[in-house]
């Protein structure tokens, strides 16, 4: 199909991957059609496929796009103090989720609609961000300023907790986001021991 009148590449192709963003945080990866991506960035459904190979391949582009943009944000300073280090992420993970509340959400919830292979893609760069937290927990118990048993499953615990910030913060709530972090902080200081 050729191309909508007006449309151009640098231009479609973002909308393409916002619409569909949107549309399935909303309504759930199975229950979104490539004609309702179509409809919402306003080309034809035979459009989309100059900007992806299929719903599949939109799903997973924008997982990895979201996880490639996490690390490359995530700024760890290993020669600062293991504390320092906690603090600096559990903010960061806050703000940033608060930031992407459609992107976190599609890649707890929909990570499942990935195919094996893409999957697997996904996994590979949401354990790297995994990792960067391990590393400062394994860091702060060698250092004895955190009591962690097992810093991997801590790891994915305290991720867990940081991300629920996006089910239930609302800007303009009892909370700003500063109170917000101040709280999450306190949690998480106190799930290492750190008090």
């Amino acid at each position: 199909m050729a191309r909508t009148t007006g449309s151009r590449a640098d231009i479609t192709g973002p909308l393409v991957r916002q619409a569909a963003r949107g549309l399935f945080a909303r309504h759930g990866y199975a229950a979104v059609t490539m004609r309702q991506i179509a409809a919402a960035v306003g080309v034809q459904a035979g459009t989309l496929y100059a900007y992806t190979p299929d719903k599949q391949g939109l799903l997973a582009g924008l997982l990895i796009e979201h996880m490639d943009l996490l690390l490359a944000a995530w700024d760890d300073r290993p020669g600062d103090p293991p504390l320092v280090r906690l603090e600096r992420f559990a903010r960061f993970h806050i703000a940033y989720s608060l930031d992407h509340p459609d992107e976190v959400f599609l890649s707890y919830m929909e990570l499942r609609s990935l195919t094996p292979e893409n999957h697997a893609a996904v996994t590979a760069l949401r354990r790297r961000y995994e990792d960067a937290l391990t590393a400062i927990l394994r860091d702060g118990a060698r250092a004895g300023v955190m009591r962690v048993a097992d810093a991997r499953l801590t790891a994915m615990a305290l991720i867990a907790m940081l991300t629920g910030v996006t089910n239930w913060f609302r800007q303009g709530g009892r909370l700003d986001r500063t109170a917000v972090a101040d709280h999450y902080w306190g949690l998480v200081r106190g799930a290492v021991g750190a008090g």
